[in-house]
C-alpha cells in the first residue's frame, strides 16, 4: 500500500502582514512554528515507526514544516523546488490589497494560458505543469510512504496529478485546503487505485 501524505504549510509572516505569497519567501510564524509540530506529532501517529521520506518545497515555510515533522522522524528531507506555490510575479511581496485591486477574472476559453497583466506570474499550465513532474518523481521512488510538503493552491495540482486529471482539464480543478492541513492519500496493492483518504484535513490544530 503507498501513502503519501500531503502537508499545506501552516501560519507564514505573509499570511499576517497579509501580503501575496507565491514565491515570496518568508518563514513561519511563532504560531506556525507550534502548528509545524502538531503536524508533525498527528503524521507520527499514523506513520508510526514506518519508513517514511519527506519531500518540500524549497520556500523557506514549507522547508521549515518539513524540518520539524523530519525532527520527530529523525529523517532528513529532500528539496524539491517544483513544489513551490504558484508564482505572482511582480505582485509578490505586496500587500494583498494591491494584488486583489489588479486580479482580472480568467477567461472561460483560455484558463490554462492565460497570464494576467502582472509580470513574470506563471499561468496554470505553467504550474501544473512542474507539480505534475515533481509529482511523476516521488511516485516514481520506491519508498511506500511518503510526505509531500507543499503549499495551499499548490495543493490542488498534485491532487490532480494523484487521481490522473489530465493537465487540460486541470483549468478548471479546485482542491482547497487550509494553511496546515494534511490530506492522506493511499494506492492499494491490487487495483493500484488511487484514493483520496481525506483532504485537507486540520483537526490535528484544534487541540
Amino acid at each position: 500500500m503507498r501513502t503519501i501524505f500531503v502537508v499545506t504549510h501552516p501560519e507564514s509572516a505573509h499570511h499576517v502582514e497579509k501580503r501575496v505569497g507565491g514565491w515570496f519567501d518568508t518563514g513561519l510564524t511563532k504560531r506556525g512554528q507550534a502548528q509545524a509540530g502538531a503536524i508533525a506529532q498527528a503524521l507520527f501517529a499514523r506513520i508510526g515507526s514506518r519508513p517514511v521520506e519527506i519531500v518540500s518545497s524549497d520556500l523557506l515555510r514549507a522547508s521549515e514544516t518539513a524540518d520539524t515533522i523530519a525532527d520527530l522522524f529523525r529523517t532528513g528531507i529532500t528539496v524539491n523546488r517544483d513544489l513551490r506555490e504558484m508564482s505572482y510575479g511582480a505582485a509578490e511581496g505586496r500587500p494583498q490589497e494591491w494584488l486583489d485591486l489588479r486580479h482580472e477574472s480568467i477567461p472561460d476559453d483560455d484558463r490554462l494560458d492565460y497570464r494576467n497583466s502582472l509580470t513574470g506570474g506563471e499561468t496554470r499550465r505553467e504550474l501544473a505543469t512542474r507539480i505534475y513532474g515533481a509529482m511523476d518523481a516521488i511516485m516514481a521512488r520506491p519508498c511506500d510512504c511518503q510526505i509531500v510538503v507543499t503549499h495551499g493552491f499548490a495543493l490542488t495540482f498534485v491532487v490532480a496529478k494523484w487521481i490522473g486529471m489530465p493537465i487540460p482539464a486541470a483549468g478548471w480543478v479546485a482542491f482547497r485546503a487550509a494553511s496546515g492541513s494534511i490530506t492522506h492519500l493511499e494506492q492499494d496493492d491490487l487495483w493500484q487505485s488511487r484514493a483520496v483518504v481525506s483532504l485537507g484535513d486540520t483537526t490535528h490544530l484544534e487541540v
